[in-house]
């Protein structure tokens, strides 16, 4: 059962990372992030912490002073000894603006380093391999055998696709980076989501939710897309955002909860929109579909008990891989280098789909592991079956998978010489037995 929330309106520095840790292991904190290129971190948290603890000190201790002088009226009073009430009197006003001076300055360099810390990237795993970007990823598994397709094109120049993806009314209606699709290709894209969430769902045991695509600020925070990502989202005008995966709501679900260990682990999958502005990516993938500001993802998120967590993300990784075989998708799984993993992780799998038309894997699917980061931030805890203190969760989270880039790879892979596209066995009980589209672009 859940226990009462917590209501937690400020990231605070019990947050983020562990600063109790950096204290006492300043070197093994500055050895991990150095994996990440960020050097020399602790020496400037730990000055900045001991500003701050040295005023809270200084705030405290003006605050017992001006307590025992408020003790101290009421004995000259009841005394009658006027000139002693008077001074006391004068001393607690003194200190009254003394506490609120120094309680400012606490405050304020709580602040400071709850703002530095929360810039600061989660810690690798020992085990992930350190590189720059892409180049340093290793790949771990493959499956499938790659089709042989004479003069293989992108999914947007195949014959039998066409009709169903207008780029153009898309580009009049919102611009740039949008697809309308119809017909087709459209209940392909509805049949891929809806089989995605029945396996997940049937076979793999994760709870189907439905959430909002609108956030508050405190929901980006927990899950790291903010303070840093804040140019890659859309910030509605009265200050929610779109959410740039539905990680965002299934993991901000228990945010500020203290719940009891049985409550592990808590299996979740979502259907949503997503939005992202990318605004890093500007001249990458613009033609198709491939790279889209609004796309519609399947995403898993699991809450653990700490000692369950690597073992749940090698199987968040086989349901990804579950739904491309049977899909009958080649793909690949490369292990994330540090310098391409994401923010919040400290390992990522990440799943490439083999596309015909590029004639290489492309990302489909990433499962991160994110250890207790997100909890931090999000205050998300449990209570040990033994008793004990509360602990923090870890979190995990995966695309179960990319409809939209699910949809390209399915075509791709499905291609024919006459510009018809078979499609895979798994979706024709989604799409009233029909097995392929024709060269004209209708389902048969």
């Amino acid at each position: 059962m859940l226990h009462k929330s917590r209501k937690n309106n400020r990231i605070g520095l019990n947050l983020m990372h562990d600063i109790k840790s950096i204290r006492e292991n300043p070197q093994d904190f500055d050895q991990a992030l150095g994996l990440r290129g960020i050097y020399g971190m602790s020496a400037k948290i730990l000055s900045l912490d001991e500003d701050r603890r040295s005023a809270i000190l200084a705030a405290e201790t003006a605050t017992a002073e001006q307590n025992k002088a408020a003790k101290e009226i009421g004995k000259a009073k009841s005394s009658n000894d006027e000139k002693a009430f008077k001074t006391l009197r004068d001393l607690v006003s003194s200190k009254k603006k003394e506490v609120a001076s120094k309680s400012a300055r606490a405050k304020e360099l709580d602040q400071e380093l709850g703002n530095l810390l929360m810039t600061i990237p989660n810690l690798p795993f020992s085990d992930v391999p350190v590189g720059e970007d892409e180049l340093g990823n290793i790949e771990i598994f493959k499956w499938g055998t790659l089709p042989e397709i004479k003069n293989a094109k992108e999914h947007f120049e195949i014959t039998g696709a066409k009709p169903g993806m207008d780029f153009e009314t898309a580009s009049k209606l919102s611009g740039s980076r949008f697809v309308l699709l119809r017909g087709s290709i459209a209940r392909v894209h509805r049949a891929l989501s809806q089989f995605m969430l029945d396996t997940h769902i049937n076979e793999h045991g994760l709870t189907e939710t439905m959430t909002p695509v609108l956030v508050r600020d405190e929901a980006m925070y927990g899950t790291n897309q903010l303070p840093k990502f804040a140019e890659d989202s859309y910030k509605t005008t009265n200050g929610w955002w779109l959410i740039p995966t539905s990680e965002v709501t299934l993991t901000n679900t228990v945010s500020g909860q203290n719940l009891s260990e049985s409550d592990l682990p808590m299996r979740l999958t979502a259907h949503t929109l997503c939005f992202r502005s990318e605004a890093g990516s500007a001249g990458k993938d613009t033609s198709g579909m491939l790279r889209q500001h609004q796309f519609e993802k399947v995403e898993m998120v699991s809450i653990t008990h700490p000692d369950e967590s690597l073992e749940e993300h090698s199987r968040m990784t086989k349901c990804a891989q579950a739904i491309l075989e049977k899909l009958d998708l080649p793909y690949r799984i490369v292990l994330l280098c540090t310098g391409d993993m994401g923010f919040g992780a400290r390992k990522t799998h990440d799943l490439e789909v083999w596309l015909p038309g590029q004639n290489k894997y492309r990302e489909i699917s990433s499962v991160s592991i994110c250890g207790d980061f997100q909890a931090r931030r999000m205050l998300a805890r449990f209570k040990p079956a033994d008793g004990g203190k509360l602990k923090f969760v870890h979190t995990l989270n995966g695309s179960g998978v990319a409809v939209g880039r699910c949809l390209i790879a399915i075509l791709e892979n499905g291609q024919n010489e006459d510009g018809s596209i078979s499609l895979p066995t798994a979706l024709s009980p989604y799409l009233s037995n029909c097995t392929r589209i024709s060269s004209t672009g209708h389902l048969e």
